[in-house]
């Protein structure tokens, strides 16, 4: 069972990052987490591709590596790590979880709302793909994945 557990975990994880970096549209990624209706809608296709790209490469994992997964199994797994995305995507929610847990110094870093922001040689702020809320960001989502893949591989 801990082999299956491995291959369902890694085969989960890069799907994830295939389809949280590279399914995901533009659009979805800047909108996800407007309020209301444009922004609910945006992450809800984002996390229906992402589903799917996870769903495939289980689906891959599972025919190559001969790994006897239940469509229960599956269906909880997938659905407890789709709800998770979607909460954490939010934003808002992400934001107030690192509040809540005293993160907020974190989560604000590499963006010009830390103190200590990275800047350009005149002092202007200067852009950075390394910030505190993606890495808190993707550090959910892997707890989830590990949490999917515990459901997936047990039931």
């Amino acid at each position: 069972m801990s082999g299956m557990f491995a291959a369902v975990f890694i085969a989960l994880f890069a799907a994830h990052q295939v389809g949280d970096h590279w399914v995901q549209t533009g659009c979805q990624a800047a909108t996800k987490g407007l309020p209301g209706r444009p922004g609910r809608w945006a992450c809800t296709k984002h996390v229906a591709t992402l589903t799917a790209t996870k769903a495939v490469l289980l689906a891959l994992a599972a025919a190559v590596l001969d790994l006897h997964l239940t469509a229960a199994g599956l269906a909880i797994g997938l659905g407890v790590d789709a709800a998770s995305h979607w909460w954490a995507d939010r934003r808002t929610t992400l934001a107030a979880l690192a509040r809540a847990v005293d993160k907020t110094e974190f989560y604000d870093l590499g963006t010009p709302a830390h103190p200590n922001h990275p800047v350009t040689a005149d002092g202007s702020y200067a852009p950075t793909l390394g910030t505190g809320a993606y890495s808190l960001d993707q550090s959910f989502h892997i707890l989830w994945l590990f949490t999917a893949a515990l459901i997936i591989t047990a039931v």
